[in-house]
């Protein structure tokens, strides 16, 4: 096992999602993509009335957060608390936006938990994916969650090899974790706590937690850290 790959090293704030219970009994964090649909519906369900509106079938957006009306989201989806769903966003299903959250300007999400304080604010696709607490995604970067041969994702960290048994993977990031503009993060990408990666990078594989990533091959460790 590939400690650093693990839930409990990538994500130090469980307590800044409401779909921690979501990670219970699993090692690495993208086991729990298949089960985020059925988890919203169940968690929905239980949401205190006064705090949050179910506004169609399996949508719930708290009362505080901001919609604008051009945006679209599809359920099953929970948007939490002082969280922003920008103009022209486009919520396909299966995720979970966390509080103080940002999804921007025609950002498009499937199948995704993020973490309270993520931001995802312009132009994002972000799919099959989870981001850690207080993590961003700068202006056009995406993760691409489907490897071009349709043949299943194995992250790979080093010469280790971990077969998913997924399909579509996008990528894993952790608290902290910077992405810089225009940047693609290809099927099974890990990055991380508190990484960096350069503006208009192609990111494959692991990134350790407090690293930058600048080209490949041409991965630093930060002096901060």
């Amino acid at each position: 096992m590939s400690e650093q790959l693990t839930i409990k090293n990538l994500y130090n704030h469980m307590d800044e999602t409401i779909a921690k219970d979501i990670f219970e009994g699993a090692t690495y964090p993208w086991e729990i993509l298949p089960k985020i649909s059925g988890f919203i519906k169940e968690l929905g369900k239980t949401l205190p009335a006064d705090e949050y509106d179910q506004v169609g079938e399996d949508v719930w957006i708290a009362k505080s957060a901001t919609v604008f009306q051009t945006a679209y989201i599809h359920g099953p989806a929970i948007i939490g608390k002082n969280a922003e769903v920008r103009q022209c966003a486009f919520i396909r299903g299966n995720a979970i936006v966390g509080e103080g959250a940002v999804v921007g300007n025609s950002t498009e999400l499937k199948n995704v938990i993020l973490f309270n304080k993520v931001q995802v604010p312009h132009y994002n696709y972000v799919g099959d994916s989870v981001l850690g607490f207080k993590s961003h995604m700068g202006a056009g970067s995406i993760t691409s969650n489907v490897k071009s041969d349709k043949t299943l994702v194995v992250v790979k960290n080093g010469e280790e090899k971990i077969e998913t048994g997924l399909k579509k993977m996008g990528a894993m990031l952790g608290d902290h974790v910077e992405v810089g503009c225009n940047s693609v993060l290809n099927p099974g990408t890990v990055i991380g706590r508190n990484s960096n990666v350069y503006p208009t990078s192609c990111v494959r594989g692991v990134i350790p937690a407090g690293h930058i990533f600048k080209r490949p091959g041409d991965v630093v460790k930060k002096d901060n850290i």
